[in-house]
């Protein structure tokens, strides 16, 4: 068994990502041929956890989308396996004026699209403001930016409001991400998805697959590979990444070899998965947190202090162990980043797990609850959602609510969650991510949910604006104190996930989006 223990960075190339800113079923159930099996050097079976609602890399911001489509467009930035930010598309990192106001990028020269053109300044203007128009993050960074302009045909230049400590983080991230793309495709709706990535866009079958292929034209980067960042080489032919929302299905499929890969397994597959010569189990610690996101638009929920009649409601512990069984899987913690993190927070934490029904139910009437249903929205795609979903359900109703339990197709959580009329709170979860606005989304504007408030301006707003580290990490608290007062969302707790590669697929790195280039089946 793999375990990789997964911690963002937070030592000397931690700080250095902020200097940059400153300075700077089986195949026949699923549909699949028999002819998709994969043959040596050949074509690798990767089985998702759902059908992707979109192949529009910034139309979502689940990790389903980002997984597939990372493959076929790449960013400026990126980052490394300690987490520390590097050029992608960039030829280097950026050059930065004193005030921190002007940024100034620098292309790579020779890089091509799927379709023979070459990247050029143009393109990647289009692309950011495509990606600031439509992406929540995207939107969040655009607030930031005066004017982003070409400059010569391979440079980029961006004048920025004021100085913006997490702009190379929002540009590196892969989930709904600032994907660079020709100029002319980058139009909305994505209807050609062209990219420079060693695997292009070749075939979408709904219920089947997503089929990629390598891209003989790609230009990789020279230095050494570590994590998403360095050379990355397509050393299989075709990846096909299979819906197979049934994780038992997931577990068999890997078994049986049907699979070379299976994301997000349950908990209790680590035993069935553990001591096979055919499979390797890998157990990525800590890699998340679940939560729930709380409609504040609209419903019940708008009022902050039926939010907080739910907050106090939940017992922590029971909806985490009904997700994940196993200790060894989860943690009970309130403080929204590890310690040994600069972010390291207890502020609020004090309203996290206080399992308290009687005090719940006394807020929910204080603020006016009158017994309306409250529509829970998870997905049994990801099983511990929805295995959580319904010990909180239970755990509301014995605190006065009323609920309507909701379960869909993760694609249909993903479509509904836009119309704030079809839902009250949803089920998610996030990776550990090294710069806190990425995640959860909320923390920007236009995300599901609608959270809007002056204390979030400001305390969002101060933390971003701070460009040294050390005084940044204090200011997290305040953004953690008022998620906590105004509960737009609510961190359940942090967990490990268990995915399973065949032994015969070589180079594979755990990380939170997994990724195949690098990788290829042994003979």
């Amino acid at each position: 068994m793999t375990v990789r223990t997964f911690l963002p960075s937070f030592n000397k190339g931690r700080r250095l990502l902020f200097q940059c800113a400153v300075s700077a079923a089986v195949l026949v159930a699923t549909g699949v041929s028999p002819l998709a099996q994969a043959a040596p050097g050949g074509v690798a079976n990767l089985a998702m956890v759902a059908e992707p609602q979109t192949l529009d890399p910034m139309a979502s911001t689940t990790d389903l989308v980002a997984t597939i489509m990372q493959h076929v467009y790449e960013p400026l930035y990126t980052f490394d396996a300690k987490w520390v930010i590097q050029p992608m598309l960039a030829e280097s990192l950026p050059k930065v004026s004193a005030d921190g106001k002007t940024v100034t990028i620098e292309l790579r020269k020779g890089v091509k699209f799927h379709n023979g053109k070459e990247m050029k300044s143009d393109d990647v203007v289009a692309s950011l403001k495509r990606w600031m128009d439509i992406a929540p993050r995207g939107k969040a960074v655009s607030k930031e930016i005066k004017s982003l302009d070409a400059k010569g045909p391979y440079t980029v230049v961006l004048s920025m409001q004021n100085a913006y400590a997490p702009l190379l983080a929002h540009l590196a991230l892969p989930s709904g991400f600032a994907a660079i793309m020709p100029k002319e495709s980058a139009v909305n709706p994505l209807k050609d998805f062209i990219g420079t990535g060693p695997y292009q866009f070749k075939e979408r079958k709904p219920d089947q697959y997503v089929l990629l292929t390598r891209f003989d034209g790609y230009s990789a980067r020279k230095e050494a590979a570590s994590g998403y960042a360095g050379k990355r080489e397509a050393l299989l032919s075709e990846l096909r990444f299979i819906p197979v929302p049934n994780p038992n299905t997931r577990v068999e499929g890997s078994l049986s070899g049907q699979y070379q890969f299976a994301d997000l397994l349950p908990a209790e597959a680590s035993p069935r998965l553990a001591g096979k010569s055919n499979v390797v189990p890998v157990i990525t610690a800590p890699f998340g947190f679940p939560y729930v996101v709380l409609n504040t638009v609209t419903g019940p929920l708008q009022k902050q202090g039926v939010r907080q009649a739910i907050q106090a409601a939940l017992n922590m512990k029971e909806i985490m162990t009904a997700g994940f069984g196993d200790p060894k899987f989860f943690s009970v913690e309130g403080n929204h980043f590890p310690k040994g993190s600069p972010f390291y927070s207890m502020d609020g934490v004090a309203a996290y797990n206080q399992a308290n029904a009687a005090k719940a139910r006394d807020l929910a009437a204080k603020a006016g609850y009158k017994g309306e249903p409250v529509k829970i929205l998870t997905s049994k795609q990801y099983e511990f959602h929805y295995r959580m979903a319904l010990v909180m359900g239970e755990e509301l109703k014995l605190a006065g609510f009323k609920v309507d339990m909701q379960v869909v197709d993760w694609a249909t959580l993903i479509q509904r969650r836009n119309d704030p009329a079809l839902w009250d709170i949803y089920m998610t979860h996030s990776a550990f991510l090294p710069e806190p606005t990425l995640s959860p989304p909320q923390l920007s504007d236009g995300a599901p949910g609608g959270w809007k408030s002056a204390g979030k301006d400001v305390s969002v707003t101060v933390f971003s604006h701070e460009m040294d580290p050390a005084h940044r990490g204090a200011l997290w608290g305040k953004v953690q104190s008022v998620v906590y007062d105004e509960v737009p969302y609510i961190r359940l707790g942090s967990f490990n996930s268990l995915t399973a590669r065949s032994a015969k697929l070589q180079g594979y790195v755990p990380m939170p989006w997994p990724y195949f280039w690098n990788t290829k089946l042994a003979d």
